[in-house]
């Protein structure tokens, strides 16, 4: 009997140096048990990756559950990047089989996850999500612009013609309009695909038109100008926990938290979420387009892992049905914005099958 290389990779996340085809003729029994033995030493799926995602894939996870046909998949919140590069890491019962993620997987990453063997990855969107700032009930509820916002966390911003450390202390200081509130914003970490969002959606639209950045000729280093944040104390690393910064901001009702919506529609009994470019962070805005800082939400399976862990494809097939992530799904219930009908039914097709991304 004979045992391929493809046959051993699951008990070897690291690349094998070895020959990739090797027969144990005598050993062919063993090699049979053996394998048996390590595909079922897990017999629960584990989910890793974003915050924002985490409390949708805990509802599915507890919905599969439910069915009593597959143990409850474990999932933990460890932020967009930080998700990724455990799945990334290889392959095998020690490394996760799906990762949820609040932006797309980049380049790198793939490229990571390549050299580690994973090899096939199926990219699934679940809906949309808006990032917005919010601020306690028993303050004033902030109206602001990308620009206003810009200023206020570049950790360089033009004074007198050239950029200079951001001097500004309070909103007013960037806006005569706005009060006069220190400038105290807690939000993701860089591991965060949240931070990952907010800075292209926010960071890199304020700073657009400005002269003293049109002036960098480097486009790398204009790049940086713009989505570089301060780290003086105006911006608070507040780490992965987004309830954790809703518990701060009733604290201290004039800072201002950055999350997903899901989390701002949970504790709407607490926050407020600030006016964008005149416009509210609301179902109806984002789901219309009219609230420009949102964004879709994901999760990347690691289709090597099928048929050795269970219930991974029944996982994703529950995640993009219509009764949860439907316009009338539970999860919408959550605060998720979901996909057009026509658009879900696309999803749940390639997602379903196990369609590879690359």
């Amino acid at each position: 009997m004979e045992v391929t290389y493809d046959d051993l990779v699951w008990f070897h996340p690291k690349k094998v140096s070895a020959m990739k085809r090797i027969s144990f003729a005598p050993l062919a029994i063993g090699m049979v048990i053996l394998t048996v033995g390590a595909a079922e030493a897990r017999d629960q799926l584990h989910i890793v990756g974003s915050s924002t995602v985490y409390p949708f894939s805990t509802t599915v996870a507890e919905e599969f559950g439910k069915s009593g046909k597959f143990k409850t998949p474990i999932v933990e919140s460890t932020g967009t990047g930080g998700g990724l590069k455990l799945f990334c890491a290889g392959i095998g019962e020690d490394s996760p089989d799906i990762a949820n993620a609040s932006r797309k997987i980049k380049d790198s990453e793939i490229e990571t996850c390549k050299a580690n063997g994973v090899t096939a990855i199926t990219e699934v969107g679940i809906g949309y999500d808006g990032i917005v700032l919010a601020n306690s009930k028993q303050h004033r509820r902030y109206e602001l612009t990308v620009k206003d916002i810009w200023l206020a966390l570049a950790k360089e911003v033009p004074v007198n013609g050239k950029l200079t450390a951001n001097p500004y202390r309070t909103w007013q200081d960037i806006n005569p309009a706005l009060p006069a509130d220190k400038i105290e914003v807690l939000g993701p970490p860089p591991t965060s695909g949240t931070r990952d969002a907010f800075v292209e959606l926010v960071m890199d639209k304020g700073c657009k038109g400005l002269p003293e950045i049109d002036a960098i000729a480097d486009a790398k280093a204009k790049a940086g100008a713009c989505a570089t944040i301060r780290e003086d104390g105006a911006y608070i690393d507040a780490g992965e926990n987004d309830n954790l910064i809703v518990q701060k901001l009733e604290a201290n009702p004039t800072a201002i938290g950055i999350f997903g919506y899901s989390f701002l529609e949970q504790n709407e009994d607490k926050l407020q979420g600030s006016v964008m470019d005149g416009v509210e962070p609301t179902f109806d805005n984002i789901v219309g387009g009219k609230y420009e800082v949102s964004r879709t939400l994901y999760f990347y399976v690691k289709n090597q892992h099928e048929g050795q862990v269970p219930g991974i494809r029944e996982f994703v097939t529950e995640f993009t049905s219509d009764k949860a992530a439907g316009e009338e799904g539970y999860l919408a219930d959550k605060g998720m914005i979901p996909f057009p009908a026509d658009m879900l039914k696309q999803v749940r097709k390639s997602a379903t099958s196990l369609t590879p991304m690359m």
